[in-house]
């Protein structure tokens, strides 16, 4: 039986560390995902209005088989500047692609839109790059969710978002998965006015509050309530469907060519999907990134990559629970615990 890791986080997945930085002030952050070694990597972009760097490459038909990190930001497309401060970590440890003398290292990077958050963003250079440098330099297996990193300034339809994590583990195979997402979403997490979340059927060991099950027949009744996805008139960020934009890293310790991570990362999509409404809007900027390590020696057939897409997804959509359930109050964005007193 697949359960979560003891961590029940991405770095349950072997080669796999994180990093997070953050600045209070900013109300903005970074997430670095470092790889240990350089592993497999795709990508698969849903949103109508992505704000990426380095994803092209990730194309099966691209020539570069491995990257060394994923860094996913907010600030916008001012904190596409983060990669160059994992660049710079990266290259001072002699990581990268060797093209004659010189290393170059290859670092993804993903970012959503929180200028709006109330923080102060009026800098003379972007700080995404010493904030990632940062991060990159202290990644490991252990870190907290909700307003960390890419997640501090974020946002999830009504409530604040975060940053979450989850992980599942075959105990018999060996076989890893994790989820790694920063939750900044126009859609909603929860099921309308009540607190279940919609991932609410894949909850693992109450990680997002062990909630009874909604009402018989009301899930559905009140996504209808929230279909106009009502809002503040006096909050910029909720009145321009523009400030959105929900990102993740899937990880799992499977060996796959690019072909195969592609495919996983159309699958992992699904997870966003059980769990936002709605989502992959054209307003959103959604991207789920696939690094596969490599450390486990199965042979992944076509039937183990389904298995392992739908374990990826049901992963996904928990991180992405876990990620608003952790959150806390900042500034007009409630946290979960305080707007449904539990």
């Amino acid at each position: 039986m697949l359960r979560p890791g003891s961590r029940n986080l991405i770095t349950d997945v072997d080669g796999i560390l994180v990093g997070n930085e953050e600045d209070q002030r900013l109300r903005s952050g970074v997430s670095v995902v470092l790889c240990e070694r350089p592993s497999v990597a795709s990508v698969d972009v849903r949103g109508g209005a992505p704000g990426t760097r380095e994803t092209d490459l990730l194309d099966p038909s691209c020539r570069v088989d491995a990257i060394d990190a994923i860094c996913l930001s907010g600030g916008s497309a001012f904190g596409l500047s983060s990669t160059d401060g994992v660049m710079r970590w990266l290259r001072e440890h002699g990581r990268g692609v060797a093209i004659a003398d010189v290393v170059v290292p290859i670092v993804p990077t993903a970012i959503l839109f929180d200028l709006l958050n109330g923080g102060d963003k009026q800098w003379d250079w972007p700080p995404y790059r010493e904030m990632a440098y940062a991060a990159t330099g202290r990644a490991n297996r252990d870190f907290p969710l909700g307003n960390v990193g890419a997640g501090l300034g974020a946002k999830a339809g009504n409530l604040k978002g975060g940053l979450g994590s989850a992980s599942a583990v075959d105990p018999t195979t060996g076989l890893q998965v994790g989820a790694l997402v920063a939750v900044n979403a126009r859609g909603y997490t929860t099921m309308g006015d009540m607190p279940q979340f919609w991932a609410w059927a894949l909850e693992q060991n109450r990680e997002f509050g062990g909630l009874p099950p909604p009402p018989h027949g009301l899930s559905l009744a009140v996504s209808h309530d929230r279909g106009d996805l009502s809002h503040d008139p006096a909050d910029a960020a909720r009145a321009d469907p523009r400030a959105n934009t929900t990102i993740a890293v899937v990880a799992t310790n499977a060996r796959l060519d690019k072909a195969s991570a592609n495919r996983l990362a159309v699958m992992a999509q699904d997870g966003l999907a059980r769990s936002i409404r709605p989502v992959h809007t054209p307003q959103d900027g959604d991207t789920v990134f696939v690094v596969a390590t490599g450390r486990h020696d199965l042979f992944v057939d076509h039937l183990t990559l389904a298995e392992l897409g739908t374990l990826a997804a049901d992963c996904l959509a928990r991180a992405v629970a876990r990620g608003v359930y952790e959150a806390r109050t900042l500034g007009a964005a409630r946290g979960w615990r305080d707007v449904f007193g539990r």
